[in-house]
């Protein structure tokens, strides 16, 4: 009875053991294609950009980026790597949307100043002072000489 009783505990142990490794917080953080921020999936290879978590459409095998525990309280229930907080209190974008040359949280602080911390225009980008809301310090390279007006001293059209 001694034996079968520590044969007992010994699985009891097992069990509270595996329970708790199961609910233990997995660090999803990766590197998505284009160095933006990333969820890693459960199957520990595919990662997804932060935006697509929690966009209804699952990326991950077994959709563990739609899961409800992530989802439910956007955006408090995500992993603070997944968010980046615009300078209006109640405003935030996907970490990945931050220096991405657009104008996520509608008012550049996404792409311009300290919070953002962006290095300057890429290769593919002009800089200026764009005259679209979509923009804030530079433009895609792809809207120069088209034609049209996108920087405020017409620098798309006659220097770059």
């Amino acid at each position: 009875s001694a034996v079968a009783l520590l044969i007992l505990a010994a699985t009891l142990a097992l069990g509270v053991t595996l329970a708790l490794l199961r609910r233990a917080p997995v660090n999803r953080f990766c590197t998505a294609p284009n160095n933006q921020t990333g969820f890693l999936c459960d199957d520990r290879v595919t990662c997804v950009p932060a935006s697509w978590v929690c966009d209804r459409d699952s990326n991950c095998r077994d959709g563990e980026d739609e899961q409800e525990q992530l989802c439910g309280d956007l955006p408090h229930s995500l992993p603070g790597y997944l968010v980046f907080h615009c300078s209006h209190p109640r405003s935030w974008v996907y970490a990945d949307q931050r220096c991405d040359g657009m104008n996520d949280c509608g008012d550049c602080s996404d792409e311009i100043g300290s919070l953002a911390a962006c290095p300057p225009c890429g290769r593919e980008w002009w800089s200026c002072s764009p005259v679209h809301y979509e923009f804030c310090s530079c433009i895609p390279r792809r809207l120069c000489r088209d034609g049209i007006q996108h920087c405020r001293g017409w620098s798309d059209e006659f220097v770059c």
